[in-house]
């Protein structure tokens, strides 16, 4: 079973939600807002992927935070900021089994999931 992280109402979400149905890859939807952010689970992919694969600076949440929380990121304060703003997380992240994937990339999917 693949678990898709993220917010429902992303429009990457939605459409990845769409890519895994017309596969007829089975799926369990978590939602950060919804069913909460595990601080532990949120730290094993930020050192397994990397805090600046995780960290979605394109969204509006990152944009709107100031100089001082956007300097001098690293990992500890990554996990932190993301840990307050899950809407900073890039969107989406899947998970089945040992394979992780971030982002919305259909060969990356199609390569680990089918």
């Amino acid at each position: 079973m693949i678990t898709l992280y993220g917010i429902k109402n992303c429009d990457t979400i939605k459409k990845t939600k769409k890519w895994l149905e017309a596969h007829d890859l089975p799926y369990e939807f978590h939602d950060y807002r919804v069913d909460g952010l595990d601080p532990q689970w949120l730290q094993k992919v930020i050192e397994a992927n990397g805090w600046e694969t995780v960290l979605n600076k394109r969204g509006t949440t990152y944009r709107q935070l100031s100089d001082e929380q956007k300097a001098d990121i690293d990992a500890a304060k990554a996990l932190t900021l993301l840990s307050e703003q899950p809407a900073m997380i890039k969107r989406p992240i899947l998970q089945k089994d040992d394979a992780t994937v971030i982002g919305f990339n259909e060969s990356t999917l199609k390569e680990v999931f089918c």
